[in-house]
C-alpha cells in the first residue's frame, strides 16, 4: 500500500550501482513513484561504478562543508572505510564543479533517466 505522499524530488541510488542493495532500492524507487522527478545519485565505491551525472548543480564553498560535515557526522557506519573521508567528498564536488564549470568551484551531479520540463 503506498503512501498518501507525492514528494516533487526523489533521490535514488545509481541504477547501475553493483551493490545490490543499491539496485533494489532504485528498482523499487522507480516501481513505487512514476511521475515524480527522481534524481540518481553516485557515491565513491571500491567496484568503480562511479557514473557520469548529467545534471549538475552548483554550490559555494559554505554548502560544500556542510554537506560533508553532515555526511560524516550522519553515515559512521561508514566511518572505519577508508576512502570515506572529509578530502573524498570535497574532491568529488570540485571534480562535478570543473565538469560544469561551475563559478563557485563546487557542483553535486546527478543521473537521470526521464526529465519533464
Amino acid at each position: 500500500m503506498r503512501l498518501e505522499f507525492t514528494p516533487d524530488i526523489i533521490f535514488a541510488h545509481f541504477r547501475n550501482y553493483l551493490h545490490q542493495d543499491h539496485g533494489v532500492i532504485n528498482e523499487l524507487t522507480w516501481n513505487t513513484y512514476r511521475d515524480q522527478l527522481i534524481l540518481e545519485y553516485v557515491i565513491p565505491k571500491f567496484d568503480g561504478d562511479f557514473g557520469s551525472p548529467d545534471l549538475f548543480v552548483h554550490l559555494d564553498d559554505v554548502i560544500c562543508r556542510n554537506k560533508i560535515d553532515n555526511i560524516l557526522k550522519y553515515f559512521k557506519s561508514q566511518g572505519d572505510k577508508r576512502w570515506f573521508t572529509r578530502d573524498t567528498f570535497l574532491s568529488i564536488l570540485r571534480i562535478r564543479g570543473v565538469k560544469s564549470n561551475a563559478p563557485g568551484k563546487y557542483a553535486e551531479g546527478y543521473c537521470f533517466r526521464k526529465i519533464i520540463i
